[in-house]
């Protein structure tokens, strides 16, 4: 099979192995689509630790080829999501519910302790535990699950009722994503800040209240002015620390400052104890998903609770990778998939 592996830090080749055999608890999946993350993006760059040579993707849907002797709940044929993922299911977190947050950290082609290899490539193995039927629904709409499974966890984690306001400061793929998350669990009104012109225009189109831009005024005024008074939940989805204190800016006294975005692992930011202990201004984070996340986003993506289409702008083969990254980096166009067949 082709695989498109990560050789180092910034090289990324292409090669044929030989078509991995399940295990008796897991599934063969033929990759259908995977899309490319800002994870990748991290891992590709160094800047999140990856030994390698390793095969990157954790955003996957595709089509059962193979079962393990053990495994009875899917069929060779069966179309399904990939939840990267991976509980060890013995650990306390695991116990709770909590499996993002696994003593045993291990991602199919994702960032973790553990990382196996993922779904850029034709062929991934998968625990049959970790992947959810799919029916009819698309691979390319499938493989925005993992990443709006994300989103349901950061609303979760946010804790809101239907009717409170929640301010979003980053509209790229992961804060489109997310605002369709909060518009489905009845936030309202929802304000949106976001640089570039046309992602800000589709934050209107895909729900928002109300955009800002932050070229022309300042969000930590704007934002309060569009939502009529200071947000319940200042939502970062961009990961820097001068964006998270935009979201807390405009977070109300009781509120909660949602960090959704992945800072650098050496950033720090400076806060007001006396501040959060006044105002009761709740600072959250929010990573990764859980088992339950994954289950509830393929189940709103079958039912049109989502506008995943749009957000998709690139499909590309295996070799297309570094490129992808490139544009990435330039934050040219919003998600990128990967279709392994374009690539034979």
């Amino acid at each position: 099979m082709r695989a498109s592996t990560l050789t180092d830090v910034g090289e990324i080749t292409v090669e044929e192995r030989d078509r991995p055999d399940p295990a008796d608890d897991e599934v063969l999946v033929q990759v259908g689509a995977c899309s490319v993350c800002m994870t990748d993006y991290h891992m590709y760059h160094g800047t999140f630790a990856a030994e390698t040579p390793l095969v990157l993707g954790h955003e996957g849907a595709g089509t059962v080829a193979e079962v393990g002797s053990d495994v009875d709940s899917f069929s060779v044929g069966d179309r399904v999501a990939i939840n990267p993922t991976v509980p060890c299911n013995a650990c306390s977190y695991c116990k709770k519910g909590e499996t993002h947050l696994c003593e045993n950290n291990t991602s199919i082609g994702g960032a973790g302790d553990t990382i196996l290899d993922g779904a850029f490539a034709e062929y991934v193995r998968v625990p049959a535990i970790n992947v959810e039927d799919i029916g009819e629904m698309s691979f390319e709409r499938a493989a925005l699950a993992e990443p709006l499974a994300c989103c349901v966890h950061g609303v979760e984690q946010a804790d809101i009722k239907p009717g409170d306001s929640v301010g979003i400061i980053g509209a790229g793929p992961i804060g489109l994503l997310l605002l369709q998350a909060f518009r489905n669990a009845g936030a309202a009104p929802i304000v949106v800040s976001e640089l570039d012109d046309e992602r800000r225009e589709l934050a209107a189109d895909l729900g928002a209240d109300a955009v800002v831009d932050p070229n022309e005024e300042d969000p930590e005024t704007a934002i309060p002015e569009a939502a009529g008074g200071p947000v319940d939940v200042g939502a970062e989805a961009i990961g820097l620390v001068p964006t998270i204190k935009q979201a807390n800016a405009v977070t109300a006294p009781g509120g909660l400052t949602l960090i959704f975005g992945v800072p650098d692992q050496e950033a720090t930011m400076e806060i007001s104890p006396f501040d959060v202990f006044f105002d009761e201004v709740d600072y959250r984070g929010s990573f990764s998903l859980t088992t339950e996340d994954f289950e509830r986003a393929v189940t709103m993506l079958q039912h049109d609770r989502i506008d995943a289409e749009r957000l998709i702008t690139e499909r590309i083969g295996l070799d297309d990778l570094p490129t992808a990254f490139e544009r990435m980096g330039n934050a040219e166009g919003l998600k990128k998939v990967v279709i392994p067949g374009d690539g034979e």
